[in-house]
């Protein structure tokens, strides 16, 4: 099956929206990058859950739950999921709900993202607790059980070190089934890709083609260990697109701050370049594994290069 394209929308993050000065207008270029995605044919609609753009800064960043509710209705066929939602910042159970009432919203169009999150910032200025990246793995993997018993029993038991449920009722319970898919983010071979062969539907991991043969490698074998299909796990990763008509224009327009997103020299393998160039790319992407790729375009905003690399790559 070749690899599909989704689309990581600009909802103020990294400063995309930071030179629209009224908030509705704001919102309203968010939502028409949706309906220009769900019309071209991308996948899905990825949506970062911070607090906090990067760096901290006064520029309009919208909250990543209620804008997917938003967008799901205001899209139609297009999937919308986080990559990913922060565990620290809300409770489980509370977020099991969420997720199957956003999916109902969707009409069984959501993947739920999560991940143990990272960006410091973020906690300290919202006064959540940061652990060090061994507590907040444990507590990832408290939380995805908590999640998957509120999607599929009647009631949710349960008594763990960080999280405790006692006869939580979860109605309804989203569209699709058996479940909401849940995609588990992240790289680490020995807690997150296990997370992912014993909990998850769908991986994000970013890395090189060559990075992502070793890591899927690793999670097959976790797979294995754990008596599970390793195919029955969506593998998607994120890139960072620029079309220009040579591969040194395209270089030079790699934007600052992307090695801390991309390990190594992400201009060596992202989707940046020539079409012939990108063309390439997406083949060693797919003869890594990959199945989507959840692009980022620096040009976010911009419908008219959604529209360009939808000609060339995807119909």
């Amino acid at each position: 099956m070749p690899v599909k394209f989704s689309i990581f929308l600009p909802t103020g993050f990294g400063g995309e929206l930071a030179h629209i000065t009224d908030p509705v207008d704001a919102f309203e270029t968010v939502s028409q990058v949706a309906r220009a995605g769900d019309r071209l044919g991308y996948e899905t609609l990825w949506i970062v859950d911070h607090l906090h753009t990067i760096p901290p800064s006064q520029s309009t960043f919208f909250e990543c739950w209620t804008t997917l509710a938003a967008l799901a209705r205001d899209t139609e066929r297009i999937r919308i999921g986080q990559m990913v939602t922060g565990n620290n910042y809300r409770n489980p159970a509370l977020q099991a709900k969420m997720a199957s009432t956003v999916d109902v919203l969707s009409h069984g169009r959501f993947t739920f993202g999560i991940g143990a999150g990272w960006y410091e910032s973020d906690y300290h200025g919202y006064g959540y607790e940061y652990s060090e990246a061994p507590e907040r793995l444990r507590q990832l993997r408290e939380a995805v059980q908590i999640i998957l018993s509120l999607w599929t029993e009647d009631e949710t038991t349960f008594e763990g070190k960080y999280y405790q449920v006692n006869g939580a009722i979860n109605q309804p319970k989203g569209v699709q089934r058996p479940h909401v898919p849940m995609l588990i983010g992240g790289a680490g071979e020995k807690v997150t890709l296990k997370l992912v062969a014993q909990y998850g539907d769908v991986c994000n991991v970013i890395e090189s083609p060559a990075g992502l043969a070793h890591k899927y490698g690793v999670l097959k074998r976790h797979c294995d260990d754990a008596g599970r299909d390793y195919d029955s796990i969506l593998r998607t990763t994120t890139s960072i697109c620029i079309m220009a008509d040579t591969d040194e224009e395209a270089r030079a327009l790699v934007p600052g701050g992307t090695e801390a997103i991309y390990p190594g020299d992400v201009g060596e393998y992202g989707l940046i370049g020539s079409i012939d160039t990108i063309h390439r790319r997406i083949a060693a992407y797919e003869a890594a594994g990959v199945q989507e790729i959840a692009i980022s375009f620096p040009e976010s905003t911009d419908l008219d290069v959604l529209k360009r690399f939808a000609e060339e790559f995807i119909h």
